[in-house]
């Protein structure tokens, strides 16, 4: 079996953080079970381009347990937990290529080593393997029918591909479920944000003036978090139905160029490039805080950051200085990577067992269907998002009522009115 990883003598303890993980992860604990007797995926090639953590540790599991032969490399260079890479490779038999840290050249290397597994079907966080697909259509698409994406970033990414009809073949949007975005988005980024801040800088949030850049379903979560660890939260929006939204929550709502002056610690969850740049460093208070939690690092210019800079040093874990000729400081969180992976553990695993189990079932819904399926990107189908929140109900010991008869009827029709 080949694989790359840091060190296999790590395996004992990524074992134990795996086991710890997938006690949080009950839905996919049912999945797991029903795909061993079943193997829906028994045969199957999967290449698997997601963060390495011990969470995805369950879902490779899960996988492998319903027949896949899966190989799984890391969707960011500093995402990956050497442990939980080697107690795959150790104790679960299924090959890795991810070392935390490691450089471009390495982390496109390790892509490629899963796309030379010649997969059936590609699951991707961020659309890295997707992108490689379509640069050499002729050597990679040749055996895949099928994907599936789990972020924000990636499905933009998608959409572009599809709606320059550019798409090789049918990927489901993951993230677009409701079980994924309305949990993980909201309290997986809003809380594992904040814990990659406080572990980088151990800092009190509270009396502090929180700017979050961007305000979907992650800037909301990062927002209400911040807020309720007792910063002062100011929320930048491009889009007006969001920035009402931002207003109507509570939060004041400002240009960037105001809010880079007021700011103790900077939050992008956009999924645009370069949020952060030149003119809103020069106004920041010294000491500012600059940290990202959208999927790729261009959120925050760096580029000119450095060019600006007369001075850099590391102080801390995760934490570079850069003084501005006006002897200003800035303070940049985890090379403006992921800061919830880069500085902290991700998401709690209780919400990434929703978005794995949606990972899972799609596998098995793209198995199933993909010769009826377009070369475009899908939702999650409405019975398997439902299936999911009955599943997490279910584990909670959460019960709901049923309609009856008489309001399923009244549901369905037209005639009674006032």
């Amino acid at each position: 079996m080949k694989y790359d990883i840091k060190n296999a003598r790590l395996a004992p303890a990524g074992k134990s953080r795996i086991e710890w993980a997938s006690t949080q992860m009950p839905v996919l604990e049912f999945i797991r079970k029903r795909f061993s007797k079943e193997r829906p995926l028994k045969g199957l090639r999967l290449s698997a381009c997601l963060h390495v953590t011990c969470e995805t540790a369950n879902l490779a599991i899960t996988l492998k347990s319903g027949g896949a032969n899966v190989v799984l490399v890391a969707s960011n260079p500093l995402s990956t937990q050497d442990d939980i890479s080697a107690s795959l490779v150790k104790h679960f038999g299924i090959p890795v290529f991810a070392i935390r840290g490691e450089n471009r050249k390495t982390y496109y290397s390790h892509i490629y080593a899963a796309l030379d597994h010649h997969p059936h079907i590609t699951m991707d966080d961020g659309a890295d393997l997707v992108s490689a697909i379509h640069k050499e259509p002729g050597k990679y698409k040749k055996s895949i029918f099928a994907g599936t994406e789990e972020t924000t970033t990636g499905v933009v990414r998608l959409r572009s591909l599809e709606g320059q009809g550019r798409l090789l073949y049918p990927i489901v949007a993951v993230n677009d479920a409701d079980t994924k975005h309305f949990f993980d988005n909201r309290y997986g980024t809003g809380q594992s944000t904040i814990d990659g801040i406080i572990r980088a800088t151990n800092i009190l949030l509270a009396g502090s003036v929180v700017v979050v850049c961007g305000y979907g379903w992650c800037g909301r979560g990062v927002a209400s978090r911040a807020r309720g660890m007792g910063a002062k939260v100011i929320v930048t929006e491009v889009d007006p139905l969001r920035a009402l939204e931002a207003v109507m929550d509570g939060f004041q709502v400002m240009p960037m160029d105001q809010a880079a002056r007021q700011g103790d610690v900077f939050i992008t969850v956009t999924g645009n490039t370069s949020v952060l740049r030149k003119e809103h460093f020069v106004k920041m208070k010294d000491r500012a805080i600059i940290s990202n939690s959208g999927h790729f690092d261009v959120e925050i210019d760096i580029r000119h950051l450095k060019k600006m800079t007369k001075k850099t040093r590391r102080v801390r874990e995760n934490v570079q200085e850069f003084m501005l000729p006006n002897h200003k400081r800035i303070f940049l969180l985890a090379e403006g990577r992921l800061v919830n992976l880069g500085a902290a553990e991700g998401h709690p695993a209780t919400v990434m067992d929703m978005s794995f189990a949606n990972q899972a079932l799609s596998a098995e819904w793209v198995t199933q269907f993909h010769e009826s399926l377009e070369r475009k990107v899908y939702r999650v189908p409405e019975d398997i998002d439902k299936e999911i929140a009955r599943l997490k109900l279910r584990s909670m010991d959460v019960n709901i009522d049923v309609l009856t008869t008489q309001q399923a009827k009244y549901l369905s029709g037209w005639e009674v009115g006032t």
